[in-house]
């Protein structure tokens, strides 16, 4: 998990960033800058991360910060559920961040005809969570996840530059190497039990 310090820089940058967008002052706006770089440099310093590549992180976008947005498709084939190997090798549930210009579920609907090779519809929210409280390593970012239930309306996979394989698991058959930051063994079974509840309620954070 995070730790305290991380924390209290990612705080400070999201208000750095905030004074930036809205104020007026340029004698505000320099102090803001300032401490901008401070909570880069102390994030830096934490992580063993290059300052420059952490001030890039924290420089890349302007106005009041907000979470950013993760979909996932939770597809299913008689029972078993569709996993997509990612370039590290581990498996993960279809899905990524959330184009500004799509909704989420489009989104969704986008992300796993690009990894999986499936067209699907999206048939019912799972959950929204907070990703700090379920996935590790934490983030210097907020980021929103969200679940959906969809329908395989078939397709064919080919290999490409975010995926290497695509395969169905049971739920007993779940590999032990998974993409964490992306999807724990928890929330996988989660996705299992909405499969099969007749009146799921979403889970929210």
């Amino acid at each position: 998990m995070t730790d305290k310090i991380t924390q209290w820089a990612g705080e400070l940058q999201s208000l750095a960033q905030a004074g930036l967008y809205y104020g007026h002052d340029d004698f505000d706006r320099e102090r803001y800058a300032r401490i901008r770089d401070i909570a880069a440099e102390m994030v830096a310093e934490r992580s063993g991360l290059p300052v420059e590549k952490v001030r890039d992180l924290f420089c890349g976008e302007v106005g009041y910060q907000t979470p950013k947005v993760d979909t996932r498709a939770a597809i299913f084939r008689d029972g078993r559920i569709l996993l997509v190997r990612e370039r590290s090798g581990r498996w993960s549930i279809p899905g990524g961040w959330c184009d500004y210009n799509i909704s989420p579920v489009e989104n969704t609907i986008k992300e796993a005809r690009e990894e999986a090779g499936l067209n699907v519809s999206v048939k019912s929210l799972i959950a929204v969570q907070d990703r700090a409280k379920h996935n590790d390593p934490q983030y210097i970012y907020g980021v929103v996840k969200i679940f959906y239930l969809c329908e395989d309306e078939g397709g064919e996979f080919s290999r490409n530059i975010e995926t290497s394989e695509r395969r169905w698991f049971s739920e007993d058959e779940i590999p032990c190497e998974l993409a964490e930051e992306r999807c724990t063994l928890e929330q996988i079974m989660m996705c299992f039990e909405a499969s099969r509840s007749e009146n799921w309620t979403a889970r929210f954070d």
